[in-house]
């Protein structure tokens, strides 16, 4: 099957490693998530791939999707990279494949590395492509280079701390989904006062009501979790539909508080 758009919800694989990697993807699988989302730089493509293939679902009902490193950028060692995660993942395509992160310092220019990464779906090597990290100004240059060719989300990280708002509408004003990474802030979101009270009135859990939120924003989540009772309650949050006095509530935490923030990011908006 072929998908044309992104599935509501994604299974997340930042930092979990080895076995737990395997056995989260497939848990997660089996509790019926259909996307998948990897990166090159998490080194955990091989068990991301054995997961898949040791969950029994057929490999065209899952939606795949890796990133490319900040070291990859330059055309041919783009392709090769691509290349390389296709074995790890062992499969022949992924149904997705952002830039991670845009070039440093534009070490690289815009057009070389999405030049390629076009090349690489018109190659077959992955059905779409996307962005991560982008900026408004970036999504606009992204969007003028790549001209027809869609660009399918921009990932970047979005929680109750962190609406990210100017991206988030400026992407969807340009017709690009998108995805929320750290959708709980490692974690923070279940101390919140705020939170808490909403997932105690709900019987819920202050997480189910972080990525409700998050999705009620029309961003897709991507949370990590490596239980399976964890994964299923994050899957049922999306059958949940925020009231807006909630939503009001949740929407005035946001401080701006940025986790993902290395020093080659580039100047947020």
């Amino acid at each position: 099957m072929s998908f044309t758009t992104l599935p509501k919800i994604g299974m997340g694989t930042f930092r979990l490693k080895g076995n737990d990697a395997r056995e989260a993807v497939k848990s997660a699988l089996s509790l019926g998530y259909r996307h998948i989302d990897t990166a090159q730089m998490y080194e955990n493509e091989a068990e991301v791939g054995d997961g898949i293939t040791s969950s029994g679902i057929p490999r065209r009902d899952i939606f795949l999707t890796t990133k490319i490193w900040h070291d990859k950028l330059h055309a041919s060692d783009l392709i090769n990279s691509l290349h390389d995660s296709l074995a790890r993942l062992k499969t022949d395509h992924v149904d997705l494949t952002l830039i991670h992160w845009p070039s440093p310092g534009d070490e690289v220019p815009m057009e070389e590395y999405l030049g390629a990464l076009r090349d690489a779906r018109r190659e077959g090597l992955t059905e779409h492509i996307g962005i991560s990290n982008f900026t408004c100004a970036q999504m606009d240059q992204a969007k003028e280079i790549l001209g027809d060719t869609p660009i399918l989300t921009n990932q970047v990280e979005v929680h109750p701390f962190l609406a990210n708002r100017k991206v988030v509408e400026h992407a969807q004003k340009l017709g690009i989904t998108v995805t929320g990474y750290m959708p709980l802030a490692v974690g923070k979101v279940m101390e919140d006062e705020t939170l808490q009270r909403i997932a105690s009135e709900r019987n819920v859990t202050p997480a189910q009501i972080a990525i409700a939120w998050v999705a009620s924003r029309g961003v897709v989540p991507i949370p990590s979790s490596t239980r399976p009772s964890h994964q299923k309650a994050n899957l049922d949050a999306l059958d949940m539909q925020l009231s807006d006095d909630e939503i009001r509530a949740i929407d005035a935490l946001d401080r701006g508080e940025r986790i993902a923030n290395p020093g080659f990011a580039p100047d947020w908006d």
